[in-house]
C-alpha cells in the first residue's frame, strides 16, 4: 500500500517589529504572493495558536511584504503574543477579506478619510497605493505621540485631532509658524503643523463637508455613528458613507 505524504504549506515569516509607541507596533512579514485590494484585512495569529485577530493591511499594494498596525491590549491574547515574535518566526495568516475598498470611479472624486487610533491603517494603505487620490485625512488620537507614521501623508492633507494633549497643539502651532512653505503648500513630513484640539467629531461640526465628497471612516463605533449623523447633516448622502469598525 502506498504511503500518503502530507505536504505542509510554509507559513509567512516575520521580517521585523517596528515599535511606534509603548503599546503600538507595526508587524512586517512575508507576503507569499497574496493578492489584495487596498482597504482589505487579514487574520493574523501566532503559529500553532487557534486564536487569530483581524487587522487591516497597512502596507501599500505594490510592496513585496505585508504589514499590519497592532495595538497591544491589556488582556489581549493575540496582540500581546504577536508583540513577542522575532524575525524568522512563522505566523498564521488568512485572507484577504473585506469590502472597505475604493471603487475606481471614486478614486477620481474628493475623498474624506476619518480615523481614530489604529483605524488609520487602511488609509495608510490607500495613500501608499494610489498616488493621485484627492483626499483629506482626519486622525483622532489622545496625544501627539499616537500620530502613527504621519510623515507618510502630505501635511496639507492631514489634520490631527488631539483630544487630551493641549501642549501638543501648542507645539504644532509653533512648527507651523517656523516651517518654510513652497508653492503655498507645506512640505511632506510636517504633520505637527496640522494639529487641533478636540475630537474628530468636534472638527466635523465646525467644518462643513461638500456633499459630493465620498467619506470613509475607520475607528470605534461610537465615533462612526456620531460622524455619520454630522456628515448627513452637512448634506452627504448615506450611500456615500463607508465604514470599517475597529473594536
Amino acid at each position: 500500500m502506498a504511503r500518503t505524504t502530507r505536504v505542509t504549506k510554509a507559513l509567512p515569516r516575520v521580517h521585523e517589529i517596528r515599535n511606534l509607541t509603548e503599546s503600538t507596533y507595526v508587524l512586517r512579514f512575508d507576503r507569499r504572493d497574496l493578492e489584495f485590494e487596498p482597504g482589505q484585512y487579514v487574520s493574523v495569529g501566532v503559529k500553532g495558536d487557534i486564536d487569530m485577530r483581524e487587522y487591516s493591511i497597512y502596507s501599500p499594494v505594490d510592496a513585496d511584504f505585508l504589514e499590519i498596525l497592532v495595538k497591544e491590549i491589556d488582556g489581549g491574547h493575540v496582540s500581546r503574543r504577536l508583540r513577542r515574535v522575532r524575525p524568522g518566526d512563522e505566523v498564521e495568516v488568512d485572507g484577504p477579506f473585506g469590502f472597505f475598498t475604493i471603487d475606481e470611479p471614486d478614486r477620481r472624486r474628493p475623498l474624506l478619510f476619518i480615523a481614530t487610533g489604529t483605524g488609520i491603517s487602511p488609509f495608510h494603505c490607500f495613500a501608499g497605493s494610489y498616488s493621485d487620490l484627492d483626499f483629506r485625512l482626519l486622525h483622532g488620537v489622545r496625544t501627539a505621540g499616537e500620530r502613527y507614521d504621519h510623515d507618510a501623508f502630505p501635511s496639507d492633507r492631514l489634520t490631527t485631532c488631539l483630544s487630551r494633549d493641549p501642549q501638543g497643539v501648542a507645539a504644532a502651532a509653533h512648527v507651523a509658524r517656523a516651517e518654510p512653505v513652497a508653492d503655498g503648500r507645506a512640505a511632506v513630513g510636517s504633520a505637527d503643523s496640522s494639529a487641533v484640539a478636540g475630537r474628530v467629531t468636534d472638527y466635523l461640526r465646525e467644518h462643513p463637508v461638500d456633499p459630493g465628497t465620498r467619506c470613509y471612516l475607520c475607528g470605534n463605533c461610537d465615533m462612526i455613528y456620531e460622524a455619520f449623523d454630522i456628515l448627513k447633516g452637512h448634506g452627504v448622502a448615506p450611500e456615500h458613507l463607508y465604514a470599517e469598525v475597529y473594536f
